[in-house]
């Protein structure tokens, strides 16, 4: 299984829908792949605990844009982020930056993110 936890086994519990005890599932349909997030965790950073690069990182700070993504559906809190990169009218889409939401439940997630070429490598922001 693409995104899962060896420490998060599955379960009923109360997300309906979660298979992972203790964390939130976001899946991304257009790739197939599920991570396994813990509450509290924002999802750019339960990616990287998984060594996985579905979504394109940058600044980690909410500044730079690059990991922009669009829940679909599912409960979620965001902190601060650029009003560069999302606006007003885009979070009320449900647009956000990944390294600024943290889930309240499971959810879907479409990535819009591309700061690179290739939209799955990471960005260095100390590299020139």
């Amino acid at each position: 299984m693409h995104g899962v936890d060896a420490n998060a086994p599955p379960t009923k519990g109360p997300d309906a829908g979660s298979r992972f005890r203790g964390f939130h599932e976001v899946s991304i349909p257009d790739t197939g792949q599920r991570i396994a997030c813990a509450p509290g965790e924002n999802i750019l950073r339960a990616m990287e605990r998984l060594n996985l690069r579905l979504i394109p990182v940058g600044c980690r700070g909410g500044g730079c844009g690059v990991c922009r993504i669009r829940v679909r559906c599912g409960k979620y809190v965001t902190r601060r982020m650029s009003r560069i990169h999302v606006s007003a009218a885009d979070e009320a889409a449900g647009i956000a930056l990944a390294c600024c939401l943290m889930p309240q439940g499971d959810l879907e997630i479409e990535v819009l993110g591309s700061g690179t070429s290739n939209p799955m490598s990471t960005v260095n922001p100390l590299q020139g």
